[in-house]
């Protein structure tokens, strides 16, 4: 809500557009206290009551917390700040509303500045974070333990962020350093024993020439540390009290050759962190990484910030390995000589020097036998090296250099954004940008020049020709570090000839792959190595990986070479023979590690399918259909498959019937999920015969798509006791189906009980599932809810271990919701709100969730549900939502939009048709007619809704209340519910 604030840092106070307005009562402050800490979110009602009443908590604290809700709402500007959730409540504000969240987003983008040397900015950040406190942090409070170890986490990043302010402070030219050293003394008084604030201290008294001073300093806590701990101050301070006793108080070093940085340094802390440590630890460090991944940069920061004298030698420019001496004594200005080593050795025998040899790949022997030369004769001598592949010489210890994770490669891209476009702001383009560049530094920053002629969303959508684009970097850089296409150049141009064809065959892999793909494709264990060395490749956990920058280069250079085709058909080969192996798993009780294995594999699966399409092999394209219909079915991608499968069987050519009848019955199965059956019969041709149990499949959904569902029972018939259970139970499952569609309740639980024993018998779980979920309905459609719930039950543990991300948990939460099991329900459907990767599986999860608010009467929370429902989904997913707007809309009285949405919902769910989503609309126009005055009419729509779903279904909730409403027109209700299947839907679509 614009313009409320909360303000936690000193008493409460609740601020409404620059007027504060009381709270009263000290259950009621606690309430908005322990809500405003994760404004925005739901904080549940256990964890409300446990944190109100620490010591003994009411038997039934729902109503004492609603009570208490109930008047924190009048003391607030407005009931919808504060909401009710099905699992507790939540202040709907955003988080910077509350100054606590404030304060602490402040401060850390505070420490960033400070770390990444913008000390201005550090001191603006910290000083509007300290300004936000009025007083101890949650004062009112500060009794109830959630609120004392809060406020105790609060002090200590404020004591965090005065230290960070003071660093900032004293770090400048003009600085009163007399006044910061009074501050520092205070602060120690209060908190003697923290180091950082005694280091400040010295620091400031160095800076300021008050040596004496400094090293009394340091006893005096050296002193506190003996009598109170028993310990000596760490390392880092040791070592500063040697510096000051040596006289050395300038931070900067006297020699050496490092320049300073003309950019900030953005999105490297942890690795120069790590950095850091391996130089203390190590004589040899290199840093490993692929080109324009920003080693260059990491080695000079590390190098500024070492004790001592370091020497910068940039090697990208020795064009022969004979002249790497004599660039390393240029670097040192060393006049030439005779004895360049013994030069190098009397320049780099001093204690404290490091030397960096930049860009080693090229010249990798030379480099390396310099340095093991000088580490042997200069005893006190440290080398950091950065290149593409190890040095690979004994002591070496290596500092891997990734690409940025998404954030910090996000903050690179502001940064150099800024820095060429005043006033730049980010939208979401900025992190597609980043994901197609790989989070490479050079790229990012390449690209982030590009906004001097060209809007972030036109820099996103050019990225496919990323190597054309990405040029005119510095022109003082060495030329590989000019383009994007130029530095991968020169990585390539490194490698020997059998290295190059070995890259250019993992070019064809489009994300990663293991040992035994790339072995499919020609690459040797040895060669993969070797490109894990000179950092083509990126190894972790079994699998191989090139960026995309690299990858595209490799297949432009199988394209010259004419080797793309064959290199492809080698990949497709490789993954049809996977797929065909895991295929009769997944139909099995060992369904998940195959369907785990198959998912790592999902895209290099759809790449070999998309090769077999463009090149016109139909026999492959129908294979791999056969198998990822399945693997797609598992998964819930149903509107996936569904286009890709149409791709496949409308392919001109020959392909094996058996592949083609399994991809069609599996593009059937996808279809009737999906909501697209009208085109089946246009994409599926008729079998010749139905003489498998595949063809006889494939006959009987086509029947389904066509309404001959009397034929398609028929011909499955003579299968149904088929001798392989998996078949068996999806045989029975379609003949379900077919039975359902026909209004046919005593045929389709005999369908379903037998399907639920064939895939209990194979162990297979999709099946299971949906098979115990329409026994289930079945059974409390009759009326016997304790055997459905069960069987409910059974179906999500199966659903769960599968993992799917389709819509199957979420009906099967409506199941129980039809049950009368509204708890169970609402903790389902909570399970996916809080579980689920999958944001249509979440998004769809909110429609029954609006359902359950509209039967608590919480209409508001009902609206707000179906307003976070995003668009799309297939034609089931549609169907249900629009229904259940105009479910509400009859609750609110706006029945004009009701009638005209639930006329909707009725024509989406009849193209399928889709019986049980019919009856349930009918349901909502049974009490709109009820609504209107009209109860006869709302009586026959009520039995219409029995008729198409095979019994009364008098659990759910509003079935129940217009059954006990319209209890005394029981001959308008018999009406409907005497109708057959298609006078039923005839009479729904008149209405």
């Amino acid at each position: 809500m614009a313009g409320v604030r909360i303000d936690v840092l000193g008493p409460l106070q609740v601020v409404v557009d620059g007027q504060i307005i009381e709270v009263g009562g000290m259950r009621l402050r606690a309430v908005l206290t322990r809500l405003a800490l994760d404004a925005g979110h739901v904080v549940t009602f256990r964890t409300l009551a446990s944190e109100l009443w620490p010591d003994e908590v009411p038997s039934n604290p729902v109503p004492a917390l609603h009570s208490l809700v109930s008047r924190l709402r009048r003391a607030l500007p407005g009931p919808a700040v504060l909401r009710t959730e099905p699992a507790g409540y939540r202040l709907d504000l955003p988080a910077e509303a509350v100054d606590a969240i404030r304060f602490e987003r402040l401060a850390q983008e505070g420490r960033h500045a400070l770390r990444a040397g913008h000390r201005a900015a550090a001191q603006d950040f910290l000083a509007q974070a300290l300004g936000l406190w009025r007083g101890e942090a949650l004062a009112d409070v500060a009794h109830l333990p959630f609120a004392a170890a809060t406020a105790a986490r609060l002090a200590e990043l404020r004591l965090g962020a005065v230290a960070d302010r003071i660093e900032a402070q004293a770090a400048g030219f003009d600085t009163d350093r007399a006044s910061v050293v009074v501050e520092l003394e205070q602060l120690i008084a209060a908190h003697p024993l923290r180091e950082r604030l005694r280091m400040l201290l010295i620091e400031t008294l160095d800076a300021d020439g008050r040596q004496s001073e400094a090293l009394a300093a340091y006893a005096d806590y050296r002193a506190v540390l003996a009598d109170e701990l028993g310990t000596d101050p760490e390392p880092a301070l040791r070592e500063l009290h040697l510096r000051i006793l040596r006289r050395d108080a300038a931070p900067e070093r006297a020699h050496g050759n490092v320049p300073a940085p003309l950019t900030s340094f953005v999105g490297r802390e942890k690795e120069l962190d790590f950095l850091g440590d391996r130089l203390r630890g190590s004589r040899l460090v290199t840093l490993v990484g692929a080109g324009g991944v920003g080693k260059s940069r990491l080695a000079s920061v590390a190098a500024t910030e070492v004790a001592g004298t370091a020497w910068l030698v940039e090697l990208g420019s020795v064009a022969e390995s004979a002249d790497v001496p004599d660039a390393v004594a240029r670097a040192l200005g060393l006049p030439a000589s005779a004895d360049t080593m013994a030069g190098l050795v009397d320049a780099l025998s001093a204690a404290g020097t490091l030397l960096v040899l930049d860009g080693c790949e090229h010249v990798i022997e030379a480099a390396a036998r310099l340095a093991e030369e000088l580490l042997g004769r200069c005893s006190r001598l440290r080398v950091l090296a950065t290149s593409r592949e190890p040095l690979g010489i004994t002591g070496e210890a290596l500092c891997p250099v990734a690409p940025l994770e998404p954030g910090p490669a996000a903050a690179l891209f502001i940064d150099r954004a800024r820095a060429v476009q005043p006033g730049f702001e980010p939208t979401t383009d900025i992190d597609r940008i980043c994901r197609r560049l790989d989070g490479l530094p050079l790229a990012i920053e390449l690209a982030a020049a590009r906004l001097r002629s060209m809007s972030q969303k036109m820099l996103a959508e050019r990225l496919t020709d990323r190597f054309r684009l990405l040029t005119g970097g510095s022109r003082t850089a060495l030329p590989h570090h000019r383009t994007l296409r130029a530095m991968v150049s020169w990585s390539w141009d490194l490698l020997t000839a059998a290295e190059r064809r070995a890259a250019e065959q993992a070019a064809v892999f489009p994300t990663s792959f293991t040992v035994e793909a790339a072995e499919h494709v020609g690459i040797t264990v040895e060669e993969l190595h070797s490109l894990v060395d000179k950092s083509l490749l990126e190894a972790a956990d079994g699998r191989y990986r090139m960026l995309d920058s690299i990858r595209e280069h490799g297949q432009e250079c199988l394209v010259r070479s004419g080797r793309l085709d064959t290199a492809r058909t080698a990949h497709t080969e490789c993954f049809l023979e996977l797929a065909e192996r895991a295929e009769p798993h997944l139909r099995g009780a060992g369904q998940l590690p195959w369907l785990a294995r198959l998912t790592i594999e999902r895209d290099n699966i759809i790449a070999a399918l998309k090769f077999s399409c463009d090149s016109d092999d139909a026999d492959t394209a129908c294979r791999l259909g056969a198998v990822l219909s399945w693997f797609w079915t598992l998964r819930g991608d149903h509107v996936e498959s569904t286009r890709r499968l149409g791709t496949v069987l409308r392919m001109p050519g020959a392909a094996h019937e058996t592949a083609r009848l399994h991809a069609s019955a599996g593009y059937l199965l996808n279809a009737m999920f999906a909501g697209e059956f009208a085109d089946a019969s246009t994409v599926v041709g008729r079998p010749a015969d139905t003489a498998t149990p595949a063809a006889a499949f494939v006959q009987a959904l086509l029947s389904l798509a066509t309404g001959e569902f009397v034929a398609g029972s028929a011909v499955l018939e003579p299968h149904l006791s088929d001798a392989d259970p998996w078949t068996r139970g999806m045989l029975w499952l379609a003949r379900s189906i077919l039975d359902g569609a026909r209004g046919r309740g005593d045929q389709d639980e005999r369908g379903v009980s037998a399907a639920v024993a064939g895939f209990r018998e194979s162990g297979e779980r999709w099946g299971l599932s949906l098979s115990l979920m329409s026994w289930a309905s079945v059974k409390i459609t009759a009326g016997d809810t304790t055997q459905g719930l069960a069987m409910l039950d059974e179906a999500v543990t199966a659903t769960r271990e599968l993992g799917t991300h389709d819509a199957q948990p979420v009906w099967l939460a409506m199941v129980r919701i039809d049950g009368g099991d509204t708890d169970g329900a609402r903790a389902q459907l909570l399970h996916v709100l809080e579980r689920s990767s999958s944001a249509r599986q979440v998004s769809l999860a909110r429609i029954p969730l609006a359902d359950l608010a509209r039967f608590e009467g919480d209409l508001a929370e009902a609206e707000r549900q179906l307003g976070l429902v995003e668009d799309g989904g297939d034609l089931a997913e549609r169907a249900l939502y629009t229904a259940g707007t105009g479910y509400l809309a009859v609750a609110t009285g706006d029945l004009d939009s009701a009638a005209h949405n639930l006329a909707e919902a009725a024509g989406l769910a009849a193209v399928m048709p889709d019986l049980p989503m019919l009856a349930h609309i009918a349901v909502g126009m049974a009490d709109l007619h009820h609504r209107r005055g009209d109860p006869d009419s709302a009586a026959e729509l009520l039995g219409a809704a029995h008729a198409l779903r095979g019994g009364p279904n008098s659990g759910n909730p509003d079935v129940a209340r217009l059954l006990r409403d319209l209890g005394s027109y029981r001959a308008a209700y018999e009406r409907g519910s005497a109708l057959d299947s298609a006078n039923a839907l005839t009479k729904i679509q008149s209405i």
